[in-house]
């Protein structure tokens, strides 16, 4: 018995383990191996697949899944958040690129209707590709990612209005009132269903779910709510991808969305993998090639107008120059819901099969190029703000924003800056508001700046990555820098920036893999935290406390795991961590607390301690009921919770920390 589809799919599996894998040895991207594979063997190429439509289907089933995960991994009160980018920005960026693309298209001499349509085919941009690019970058929480996805969502919406359009340009329009009404009712509906599922059904039905500690149920549960939301918005004449969208967002309001997400990651990674392909599968090989120069020259064309406009829509809303050009870059390829809107152009006589052959070329070659293009976007980005006019702009753009809200940094000194306003460093500001360290922060988030600074927090808007937002926050006389942004390359660029100002200043950066640590070493960070990391200490040592392990054995396995792990990349030393100052590097200065109750040490008095004979150490000061004493002389009389300020060789210190404690 022979099975078609099952020849296709083996074909398909077989062929892109080797392309990605030949591509992974030069460390390229995985889409790319789909693409090439989806060109190699397609009818185009060595016409090795027959079942092109069975293919197609499975894809559509990798786009759904891909938007699902992504839905998961937001929540709709992050979603309300970019609410303005996703209007603004994206009505700016259709809108912009429908009038420039149509009338390009228009001046070559075609009907305004053909026009207009070329005009939305090329306004749409790839959600798949960009996503999952920026995802396998860890850049979906960056301000490009955040803003790339808004614009991107709003992509997907539209697409549905111009599919209802389309017959009304080319005259074969009837009840245009009617449909466009009965939609926005069907739209409002499923959004209402959306956000009262999330609120009250869903979390009450995985709880339910859960319970049952079966894995196999939890997964079919959460495969059929996601299809179940997408056929729900399928039927309401809206997109499937959109629809498994909004169901990721009603399972990120319950606390399983991150098994849920565990679940689905595999499926996804399968699916999407045969949609890249089927893209792949439609470039006529024999036509690109007879007409590459001016498909080239229309790809060359694409990219600067849709990455200009693209970037302008984001600098609109008050971005800073090195987020809107990350965002415009990202965003300038010819996206996969272009192709199922082309179809129904075709249908209705919009576009003719020389117009396709080109449209189709033009956007796989885009896409192809897309990877490539959000690699170096870093450099593409910098080496444009070098122009005047892109660093004047930035500039009064920072100083206005600090006129808005300004913060008194000059007297800053010895004092802790905070780059990065988000969970980790408002936490630590609040740290330092309970232990009275002086600190100043800086963020790009305006509204966050101007919500934090009528609670009284030292914190001012700026990016890092500029020279002027270091002078402000005074980095030469701080002690401490932390770096708390979740965007990884910019936070390689204020590592650099800051070591430029001050070699002295202890810099610590918060990063979310292992991997990246010597990396960060190596550009000046003196302690580098990753996330995935300490959250696996944390559950180690929650659950040694379970098992009635005694504490200091849990810490001292914890520092034993983080000196095996990571150790060797960082300048580490047991706890407590020593304060070196930069003038005086042979000096060991440490903060103690007298923990014991041992009468041997409490109640004595510093002459009869004999700390230097003793221990081989020197106290300098202590305090106590937050009184500084500098002047302890011999006679002082050690207490129990006294702070003690030492200084000695750091065996020393250790030695003596233990008796104390």
């Amino acid at each position: 018995m022979h099975f078609p589809l099952l020849q296709d799919l083996l074909i398909f599996t077989g062929f892109s383990a080797i392309v990605v894998y030949a591509l992974q040895r030069i460390r390229l991207p995985s889409i790319l191996g789909f693409l090439v594979t989806g060109i190699l063997i397609g009818p185009h190429g060595l016409g090795l697949v027959s079942e092109s439509e069975q293919i197609e289907l499975i894809s559509e089933i990798g786009v759904i899944l891909l938007l699902f995960v992504i839905g998961m991994e937001l929540s709709i009160k992050h979603l309300v958040s970019i609410k303005n980018t996703v209007f603004i920005g994206g009505s700016l960026q259709v809108g912009l690129t429908v009038l420039v693309a149509g009338s390009g298209y228009y001046f070559l001499g075609n009907s305004w209707e053909e026009s207009l349509f070329v005009g939305f085919l090329f306004s749409l941009s790839s959600t798949a590709i960009v996503l999952k690019v920026l995802q396998d970058r860890n850049e979906m929480s960056a301000p490009q990612g955040r803003n790339a996805l808004a614009i991107l969502i709003f992509q997907d919406i539209i697409v549905v209005p111009m599919m209802l359009f389309t017959p009304i340009i080319a005259g074969q329009g009837g009840d245009v009132t009617g449909s466009i009404l009965m939609l926005l009712l069907k739209t409002a509906v499923v959004i209402l269903i959306t956000i009262l599922s999330a609120r009250y059904l869903v979390p009450r039905l995985m709880h339910g779910i859960a319970k049952t500690d079966s894995q196999e149920l939890f997964l079919i549960t959460t495969i059929t709510i996601c299809f179940a939301v997408a056929f729900l918005t399928a039927e309401a004449g809206l997109s499937l991808a959109l629809g498994a969208f909004l169901a990721g967002l009603v399972i990120s309001e319950s606390e399983y969305s991150h098994q849920a997400t565990s679940v689905i990651l595999p499926f996804r990674e399968l699916f999407t993998s045969f949609f890249f392909i089927s893209v792949g599968m439609l470039l006529d090989l024999q036509f690109f090639w007879a007409n590459i120069g001016i498909v080239m020259l229309i790809v060359v064309a694409v990219f600067f107008i849709k990455s200009i406009i693209a970037a302008l829509a984001i600098a609109v809303l008050k971005y800073p120059p090195r987020t809107f050009l990350l965002t415009g870059l990202a965003l300038f390829q010819v996206g996969e819901f272009a192709f199922i809107l082309s179809k129904v152009g075709i249908q209705y006589d919009l576009l003719d099969p020389e117009t396709n052959q080109y449209f189709l070329a033009v956007s796989i070659v885009s896409m192809l190029l897309t990877p490539f293009v959000i690699i170096f976007s870093e450099r593409i980005a910098f080496g444009v703000m070098k122009f005047r006019p892109i660093e004047a702009w930035d500039r009064k753009m920072v100083a206005s924003k600090e006129r808005d809200h300004s913060v008194a940094t000059d007297q800053l000194h010895n004092h802790l800056v905070i780059i990065g306003y988000g969970i980790n460093g408002s936490n630590l500001a609040r740290a330092a508001e309970f232990s009275d360290i002086p600190y100043v922060a800086v963020e790009m988030d305006a509204e966050t700046v101007k919500a934090e600074q009528k609670k009284g927090v030292p914190i001012l808007y700026g990016d890092a990555r500029q020279d002027h937002i270091m002078e402000a926050v005074n980095i030469p006389k701080a002690r401490v820098v932390v770096i708390a942004i979740s965007d990884p390359e910019g936070t390689k660029v204020v590592v650099q920036n800051i070591r430029m100002v001050s070699q002295s200043v202890h810099l610590i950066v918060r990063t979310r893999f292992v991997k990246e640590i010597p990396e960060l070493i190596a550009l000046g960070a003196d302690d580098v935290i990753p996330e995935e990391f300490e959250t696996s200490i944390e559950i180690f040592s929650r659950t040694l406390h379970y098992f009635l392990i005694p504490e200091d054995d849990i810490g001292h396995f914890a520092e034993i795991t983080r000196s095996n792990n990571y150790g060797l990349f960082q300048n580490k030393k047991s706890i407590p961590r020593t304060f070196r100052p930069g003038k005086y590097p042979e000096f060991d200065i440490t903060c103690l607390k007298v923990r014991t109750d041992n009468r041997r040490i409490v109640g004595k008095t510093l002459s009869e301690l004999d700390v230097r004979n003793q221990y081989g150490i020197n106290i300098l000061g202590l305090s106590r009921k937050d009184k500084l004493i500098t002047n302890s002389g011999p006679d002082e009389i050690l207490l129990q919770r006294d702070i003690l300020y030492v200084t000695g060789k750091q065996e020393s210190i250790d030695q003596f920390r233990k008796v104390i404690e």
